[in-house]
């Protein structure tokens, strides 16, 4: 089994929600959330946060998370973890998005596990939305794939135009080789990336392809602070169950 890393890019001045690691969801933090949930996956050897905030490192560490300070002057996430995985001998590297407090451990073993072949460069994560109404909603990142499960686009816009009983919803946890993502964040920002905002179409727009693992489990990303109550209640009724 080929080695992989788990890394946390984690920054302090989101424009929609400044402060977003650090915010509570049920007496944590959100990137506490995240590096518990990234811990219960089997099949990664380390978990670091990257950062370039010192409220998040001093956060982190006192939860006893490895954290590593990064430039102030990334673009992105990518870029952050970029940063950490040039110094490490992991060979599959995976960027655990900072934003997805339910994330569940086999959802990044499948990454991994995807990722064994050494010609998947890469690899993210979709589920299926039956609500066919959510499909307008641009906070939801949609994908479509081919019959080999390569992503052929990934929007913002309804993503098919019309769904007969559902869509994909794009997972924003991603699997790399390492070669490629330090190949990849150094290419220029694409023109679909800059339209729509989605970096990962710089990947397909330079001629490489994604892998597209399915997950059962639904997404809950964190985008903005009225999304916490929704978080809450889905933990709430878990742990009634």
């Amino acid at each position: 089994m080929r080695k992989a890393t788990g890394i946390i890019p984690a920054r302090y001045g989101a424009t929609r929600f400044p402060g977003k690691p650090l915010a509570k969801i049920a007496g944590k933090s959100m990137i506490q959330r995240v590096y518990e949930q990234a811990q219960k996956a089997n099949l990664l050897e380390k978990i670091i946060i990257a950062t370039d905030d010192e409220r998040i490192y001093s956060a982190s560490r006192a939860f006893g998370a490895d954290v590593r300070m990064t430039s102030p002057d990334h673009r992105s996430g990518t870029e952050r973890v970029a940063e950490v995985a040039e110094g490490l001998e992991s060979p599959i590297i995976i960027n655990i998005q900072g934003d997805e407090p339910l994330l569940r451990g086999r959802m990044i073993d499948d990454l991994v596990q995807t990722l064994q072949n050494p010609s998947t460069v890469m690899a993210t994560l979709a589920s299926k939305v039956m609500d066919l109404d959510r499909i307008h909603d641009k906070d939801i990142v949609k994908v479509v794939a081919d019959k080999n499960g390569d992503a052929l686009y990934f929007s913002r816009s309804p993503l098919p135009f019309r769904p007969s009983d559902h869509f994909q919803q794009h997972i924003g946890i991603y699997g790399y080789q390492k070669e490629f993502l330090l190949k990849f964040h150094a290419l220029p920002v694409s023109r679909l990336e800059a339209i729509e905002g989605l970096e990962q179409l710089r990947v397909l727009e330079n001629g490489y392809k994604i892998k597209i693992v399915s997950t059962p489990f639904p997404a809950l990303s964190v985008d903005k602070p009225q999304d916490i109550m929704g978080v809450e209640k889905f933990i709430r009724k878990c742990t009634n169950d």
